[in-house]
């Protein structure tokens, strides 16, 4: 088995889950001679074994709502494999596995170990999202080391890790990677502090540990792309002629703008409504058109294929009634609430296509940066998403379950598409676009409040097929400091938009027009 398989989340292997609760083992920390901190470089190895407690940060063992990576995951087979590679690759340790879904639990573990005479320090995985138990088992002093699960975790941790970073915090190691390996290298490291070291000394032998697994930039030269820009002027003037319609509850009327661009919130009853009354041919038609042109429909009916082109049809209708090119729904609170009764996804896929924006979770910054973005490229479409951060393959990975396939505008040419369900609940239809490799992206959002853009690129280099959590995965290599990447998420949030084409110069030019700052975030 491959090491990156660990993290696969198959249940196909055979290991005992006794293991599960009696986790110890294998090789101790040897490569950190590289380090000169007095008073423990040199030190003999330490007597006793380097008690670590994992705690895997997670809503359950096994999923039962909607949440990355997806409903109805096993976590169980994932942490017992994580449990015996440890166990079987960090000799002169004992690992304590545990179970904890937020702070209550949290604080807990941290009582009963302090009763029971303490432990060397924690490893924290973080399995779900948002549960919060990491800051928690962070101000017990001791090294934390904090690890993504992704494709499960990555939205929290990316956000948690930010702002430890942000906030100095000297006891907090990190590891963002899909390969065990560095996992394993990265708990070795608490053999620092096992032989008279700080914390902060971990924290510095976890960083050294990442960076040195860390590949190095690969070939960043781009396929050609005749990109075409507006000037920063006419853009300003575009802008003004904008409007996206906000759908997330009851409200109605407008609700100000972002550089120029109208917000107007519409309730969940107007696109619903209209979602009614689609005319049932039409629907037909456009499923029939998503059926031929689709490369796969996996699990998706046809009733829920005409029930997605008619909220389309909707939301266009909506559209035009409002004068507004882009709309962005609560896609999940108004599925889930019953005030809307079929999924937007593909709906937004198609308004993507059209030179239109379509934004996910009526997240509005993202969308007045996917219309910004659409009319600075002269049409193409910002693909929103929530991405994960890969060390061992330099990468950051950009998912979500809406994309459109034509990166290069309406009148570029189609990449393959998937049509399946929508990954978090196996509910609805959403899609697997296929995205083009080779080519320079650009990743945005756009902050009025504080007048900044942030900003990286990333060269496309793969599309992930991991069945977890979102369904379009589009692989890039960051132009850039990979470390830095890791350093705005708690200020930023998890979405990012991100097109096809260099940015750099345009965006800057815009920045300068609209007496913005540009926050290169790589």
């Amino acid at each position: 088995m491959k090491d990156q398989e660990l993290f696969s989340g198959c249940a196909c292997c055979p290991i005992n889950r006794r293991n599960f609760l009696a986790a110890s083992g294998a090789a101790a920390a040897s490569a950190l001679g590289y380090f000169t901190t007095p008073g423990w470089l040199g030190a003999a190895e330490p007597t006793g074994k380097t008690r670590i407690r994992i705690v895997y940060s997670l809503h359950g063992e096994k999923q039962t709502g909607p949440d990355w990576p997806n409903k109805g995951f096993d976590f169980g087979p994932v942490m017992e494999r994580i449990n015996t590679t440890l166990a079987q690759r960090c000799q002169g340790f004992e690992f304590i596995p545990t179970l904890a879904a937020g702070e209550a639990q949290a604080k807990k573990i941290l009582d009963d170990d302090k009763a029971a005479g303490g432990m060397d320090g924690y490893l924290v995985y973080q399995m779900n999202c948002w549960n919060q138990v990491v800051q928690t088992l962070a101000k017990s002093g001791k090294p934390v080391l904090y690890a993504d699960f992704q494709f499960g975790g990555s939205g929290g941790f990316l956000v948690y890790t930010a702002g430890f970073i942000r906030n100095k915090a000297s006891n907090i190691g990190f590891v963002a990677s899909s390969d065990i390996k560095d996992l394993v290298e990265a708990v070795k490291c608490f053999q620092v502090v096992k032989k008279g070291g700080s914390p902060a000394d971990f924290v510095a032998a976890t960083a050294q540990v990442r960076l040195k697994a860390t590949p190095k930039a690969g070939n960043l030269a781009c396929k050609p792309d005749d990109l075409k820009c507006l000037s920063a002027e006419e853009c300003l003037r575009r802008f003004k002629e904008s409007k996206i319609l906000a759908v997330r509850g009851e409200e109605s009327g407008p609700a100000g703008d972002i550089m120029g661009i109208q917000v107007v919130n519409v309730p969940f009853a107007e696109i619903n409504d209209a979602w009614k009354v689609a005319d049932k041919d039409e629907s037909r038609a456009v499923a029939d058109r998503w059926e031929k042109t689709a490369s796969k429909v996996i699990g998706v009916s046809r009733e829920t294929l005409e029930n997605s082109a008619a909220m389309y049809l909707g939301m266009k209708v909506v559209m035009k009634k409002h004068g507004a090119n882009g709309i962005t729904v609560n896609c999940l609170g108004g599925f889930y609430g019953g005030h809307i009764h079929a999924y937007p996804c593909l709906g937004f896929h198609e308004l993507n296509n059209e030179a239109l924006v379509g934004g996910c979770e009526c997240d509005v910054r993202s969308a007045s940066t996917m219309v910004a973005g659409m009319i600075l490229t002269q049409g193409r479409p910002g693909y929103i998403s929530d991405p994960v951060i890969d060390t061992s393959k330099r990468q950051i990975i950009y998912a979500h379950c809406v994309a459109a396939n034509r990166a290069f505008g309406p009148q570029g040419q189609a990449n393959p598409f998937q049509i399946l369900t929508h990954s978090e609940d196996r509910q609805g239809a959403s899609v697997r676009s296929v995205l083009p490799v080779g080519y320079m992206t650009t990743t945005l959002e756009f902050e009025q409040s504080r007048k900044e853009i942030l900003f990286h690129r990333g060269k496309a280099v793969d599309n992930d097929p991991d069945d977890r959590a979102c369904r379009t995965k589009l692989c890039a290599e960051p132009v850039g400091d990979l470390e830095k990447l890791f350093t705005q998420w708690d200020r930023w949030g998890w979405h990012r938009v991100t097109f096809y084409g260099d940015l750099k110069e345009p965006i800057q030019a815009l920045a300068d027009a609209l007496g913005w700052r540009v926050v290169e975030e790589a």
